[in-house]
């Protein structure tokens, strides 16, 4: 099943068991889905698109719960937390640190010896490579302590 249908399908489960919290991460994420397409100018949105769309509303979340927490709101910071579970059920599993590590060292063996020092061209090497199986986050850490 292709994702948008699966936000579909989680959208309307949640509306039908009366989950509000649920009802309205979905409800949010289908008018970002929206916005996005017509932003782009598109009929629809492939999954590489709609992936992401929604690792950018968790990165939005994360840094929201970074924020709550610096000012003491643990009720919004367990609310985002929440939000959070709900999206990253629609995103790919993510790739472990050490698998992270194992593959970003062959990528950077392999490239090119006056690129090896370079943190940017090393860092796009590896997420063109990864294509989206690992946090950004990670494989920036994984890369400094390489190079």
């Amino acid at each position: 099943m292709d994702l948008l249908k699966q936000i579909e399908q989680s959208y309307l489960s949640a509306f039908r068991e009366k989950k509000q919290a649920a009802l309205d991460v979905l409800r949010m994420l289908k008018s970002v889905i929206k916005n996005k397409t017509i932003e782009l100018k598109k009929e629809m949105l492939d999954e590489q698109e709609i992936i992401a769309v929604i690792k950018s509303e968790v990165k939005k979340r994360k840094d929201s719960i970074e924020s709550f927490k610096s000012g003491g709101r643990d009720d919004l910071v367990q609310k985002e937390q929440a939000e959070i579970e709900i999206l990253e059920k629609f995103l790919p599993a993510q790739m472990s640190e050490e698998d992270v590590r194992a593959k970003a060292k062959q990528v950077i063996d392999a490239l090119p010896e006056e690129d090896k020092e370079n943190f940017g061209k090393a860092m796009a090497a590896v997420m063109a490579d990864l294509k989206g199986t690992a946090d950004g986050a990670v494989v920036s850490k994984v890369v400094k302590e390489l190079l």
